[in-house]
């Protein structure tokens, strides 16, 4: 029977984008208390104005980074497309932004360990003002140097901002209770910040269409200026004492010696290998069967779901679901592992596969702070930005080889990759279990190595 193509665009139900809404308010208004001490409240961790201030400030200047990184990466690839680049030129500016990612940014987290988080946030901005600035002056994007400063960005975007968190936490003398609750409002403000940065695009967009792309970078500009006046003149950071020699023993002690962090590490890899794979195949595999799907609208969706997953962070770390964290992530990169397998055979229905997409980035809003979690236990402070960096080198080298695979010889099936994908998720679950057999020894007191 052959396959009945509509010329319809389909798209999403609204409903669901309202139940996501729904969900996480009454998930975020019923957070579940660790203790008897504890209210329901967020921010009541707080003994004092100057915590609440940091955790205000901190949340805004990471919900504006994370509009940057979502209005660069998305409507720069719609820009590109636009412009007629082919696709193996696209495929190309990926391996040239995998390889700086791999053979640079690999070790920016050492540097940030080294020099200090704000110094490196500067460089973060600084990244993302200088291709909002090439895009808003010559009109047209240097494809290559695009990716690479915006890989280079997304790899500090991933370890700087978690790090400084935990060191400030760390430096106020917080509960690790207030420390769980943001990792997991982490995870919610980037995913909203990212649906809010495509509503900013498309209104931006909208709104100007003689010069509708360099609207969004006109946008960037600005706010890349903002957050370099907060992080340079309002970020207080005591200067770095530590010094090379020290930190490599450091780093071989703590990080390359415990086969925890090793089991940790490779889970994380897993992890960012299987998002960078739905993130890459989701569009073709959506619209596999020849339907016209509104993609803007399945967008919102997923993102919504990871929200979801976030909120649920509380309920299973210390609510009446309660679970130990390694537990809690053997289930969940097990359930992540069985929807990527289904996806990698090419399922066609477009209603199965939004409801995978949408279980698969619950799971992600769920492991991303639990894992983060983990870091806090296994890893020192000091040392928290270079095991984040290095533990995510596999995954950079592995989609390096695909993406070069399937420019140069054109070889390798979505559905391959997918299937790689589904089996390193599996692998994350047995070094979970692992994880979780060898157990923490009694408490180690990381900041005062």
């Amino acid at each position: 029977m052959g396959v009945i193509v509509e010329s319809d665009v389909w798209e999403p139900n609204p409903a669901l984008c309202l139940f996501f809404f729904v969900a996480c308010c009454f998930s975020i208004y019923y957070l579940p208390n660790s203790s008897t001490t504890r209210s329901s409240a967020i921010f009541d961790h707080a003994p004092s104005s100057s915590f609440l201030r940091f955790q205000t400030s901190f949340l805004l200047l990471y919900s504006l980074s994370s509009v940057m990184e979502g209005l660069l990466a998305v409507f720069g690839e719609y820009e590109l497309a636009y412009r007629g680049v082919s696709r193996e030129h696209m495929v190309i500016s990926l391996c040239v932004g995998y390889a700086a990612a791999l053979f640079v940014g690999t070790f920016l987290g050492m540097l940030s360990d080294l020099i200090g988080q704000r110094k490196v946030s500067l460089l973060f901005c600084l990244l993302h003002l200088l291709v909002a600035l090439w895009r808003t002056v010559t009109g047209y994007p240097s494809v290559w140097l695009a990716s690479i400063c915006l890989s280079l960005a997304s790899m500090i975007f991933f370890f700087n901002f978690e790090t400084w968190m935990v060191v400030e936490h760390d430096k106020l003398e917080q509960r690790q209770d207030s420390v769980n609750d943001m990792f997991w409002l982490m995870t919610f403000v980037e995913s909203s910040s990212f649906i809010g940065s495509q509503v900013v695009g498309n209104w931006l967009i909208g709104s100007h269409e003689k010069t509708s792309f360099l609207a969004p970078s006109s946008a960037v500009v600005i706010m890349a200026f903002s957050a370099l006046a907060y992080v340079s003149r309002g970020w207080k950071e005591d200067p770095k004492s530590i010094i090379l020699k020290d930190y490599q023993t450091k780093f071989h002690t703590y990080i390359l010696g415990d086969k925890r962090v090793w089991l940790l590490s490779w889970t994380q890899a897993a992890i960012h290998f299987s998002i960078a794979v739905f993130w890459i195949t989701w569009a073709p595999t959506i619209v596999a069967d020849g339907r016209k799907v509104s993609l803007g609208l399945v967008y919102p969706c997923v993102l919504g779901a990871k929200m979801l997953g976030s909120t649920a962070f509380s309920w299973f770390s210390s609510g009446p679901l309660s679970l130990r964290t390694e537990e809690c992530l053997v289930y969940a990169c097990i359930i992540m592992g069985f929807v990527t397998s289904v996806v990698a055979f090419d399922y066609q229905d477009i209603e199965i596969l939004l409801m995978l997409f949408c279980i698969f980035h619950a799971c992600v809003g769920l492991v991303l702070p639990s894992l983060a979690r983990l870091r806090t236990m296994y890893v020192p402070n000091e040392l928290r930005g270079g095991m984040m960096s290095l533990s995510i080198a596999p995954s950079n080298a592995l989609m390096l080889l695909l993406l070069i695979q399937a420019c140069f010889y054109q070889n390798m099936e979505n559905s391959t990759i997918i299937a790689m994908a589904a089996f390193g998720l599996f692998s994350a679950a047995g070094c979970m279990y692992m994880l979780k057999r060898l157990g923490k020894q009694p408490h180690q007191n990381w900041h005062k190595l």
